[in-house]
């Protein structure tokens, strides 16, 4: 019968697919790691890895047992955290993924007062993009993440957390800088700075502009860019458009402002979620986090969907 060790070793070799960085990853030396790998293939009569390959492949047959042995060790630290958890105080360890483009606005915003509220929960924030965060989340690597939705991905739960609206951020040469309040039909593509591939905002935001032409601020400038406050730079200094959601026009200086524009009902709006695996059984952590982020929030974003908010597709 195979041991939770032997299984957490098969695990660690599958995600890392190298033997010494997984017994690194186990505290354990490699030849221990080896030694009780080829165990655990002798009792089942297979062969996991092919180790001709660098890195190394799960061979093909075998990777239903691999998805099994993840199974069973999530199903045993569920049973692990029943026997420590109390209904009634979260504790234990939490993995938690933010995108960059909420990280800045809402940490700082909840994590004082979570902090305070459950000592005994030891909370790991990593920030990530997207698509970082779903393969993380498929590998057990996150309990959960902050970021925008719906992913309408089968294996995940989506707990809606907050609507954040955005905003038009523009320079005084762009003819958005002469309308009052846009509607979605003047978000044009031309002269708008995008965040780089990765970013679900830029994947909004091109949502927004996909029936319309669109071009660069520059036609011999192409930028690839992470950072909002780039973005914010470039148009502080003459040139093109980008959209804010709210919680970051919030951090404007005042000499700033006058380059924001309200856009018309509806709103061009995100859906902010925590985002977990259906299989995720930390659930008081998760009910601890969502109601500090829904207490913490400002009055500029919503906690509820309503008709003049018109939410902005991921896919």
């Amino acid at each position: 019968m195979a041991s939770i060790t032997q299984l957490e070793y098969l695990v660690a070799v599958d995600k890392h697919r190298h033997f010494g960085k997984a017994a690194a990853a186990c505290s354990v030396s490699q030849p221990t790691l080896s030694m009780q790998l080829h165990k655990l293939e002798e009792e089942y009569g297979v062969t996991f890895f092919d180790r001709t390959k660098q890195p190394i492949l799960p061979n093909p047959e075998t990777i239903p047992l691999i998805e099994q042995a993840k199974t069973i060790l999530r199903e045993y630290g569920k049973l692990k955290h029943m026997t420590l958890d109390s209904p009634h105080e979260p504790s234990g360890e939490f993995k938690l993924g933010i995108i960059p483009t909420i990280a800045p606005y809402l940490l700082p915003r909840f994590l004082g007062p979570f902090a305070s509220a459950y000592p005994k929960v030891n909370l790991g924030i990593r920030e990530m993009t997207t698509p970082q965060i779903i393969e993380a989340l498929d590998r057990d690597e996150l309990d959960a993440a902050i970021l925008a939705t719906p992913l309408d991905i089968p294996t995940l739960d989506e707990r809606p957390l907050y609507y954040e609206p955005f905003h038009v951020y523009t320079s005084k040469s762009h003819p958005l800088s002469k309308v009052k309040n846009p509607t979605k039909e003047d978000l044009v593509g031309n002269g708008i700075w995008l965040l780089t591939e990765g970013h679900c905002l830029r994947t909004q935001i091109l949502k927004l502009c996909s029936a319309r032409r669109t071009s660069g601020v520059f036609q011999n400038v192409t930028l690839e860019s992470g950072s909002m406050e780039m973005l914010m730079e470039l148009i502080d200094n003459g040139h093109g458009y980008t959209l804010l959601p709210a919680m970051s026009a919030l951090k404007l200086a005042s000499d700033k402002r006058s380059r924001l524009k309200e856009i018309k009902s509806p709103i061009p709006t995100r859906e902010v979620s925590l985002v977990y695996r259906r299989s995720q059984y930390k659930q008081t952590v998760l009910k601890a986090i969502s109601e500090s982020v829904k207490a913490h929030l400002p009055k500029e974003v919503h906690l509820r969907r309503s008709p003049d908010l018109d939410i902005i597709q991921i896919k």
